[in-house]
């Protein structure tokens, strides 16, 4: 069989989910399940509309944290520090024992690295004019 080559930026949402579950299965039989498990911590206004929040998952005993965001009136209060910290008990009663994080603000690496994260990598002009940051921190 001669496979074809289809190029899209717009893809079937079944056939990324197809390619993602085949993917899955691979790893499974590679290395094990990986327990994925979603994870979101949400700051809420008045009103009930999001207003800050962390979002990621946890899978092979890990903690990736995708998205850590604030609106503007509530950085520089410690709510970055606090979502982490929340994040990191829960993915200890996961089994988690490690969490990563990436971002290539200056300012995010900064609260990273407040929290204890450590970066192990970097991609120097993604996007161009920054570095992108990836940090770890042992839980």
């Amino acid at each position: 069989m001669t496979p074809e080559i289809e190029l899209s930026e717009t893809p079937d949402e079944a056939d990324l989910a197809a390619l993602g579950a085949a993917l899955a299965a691979f790893n499974a039989a590679d290395v094990g399940p990986s327990g994925h498990r979603k994870l979101a911590i949400l700051l809420r206004g008045g009103a009930g509309e999001v207003v800050g929040g962390l979002s990621g998952y946890t899978a092979w005993g890990w903690l990736y944290v995708q998205w850590l965001w604030l609106s503007e009136p509530l950085r520089g209060q410690g709510w970055a520090g606090r979502l982490l910290s929340l994040a990191e008990a829960e993915a200890r009663t996961r089994g988690c024992h490690g969490a990563w994080i990436d971002t290539f603000s200056p300012v995010a690496r900064g609260v990273y690295r407040r929290a204890g994260y450590q970066e192990f990598g970097s991609l120097p002009g993604f996007p161009m004019g920054r570095t992108r940051s990836f940090l770890q921190k042992p839980l």
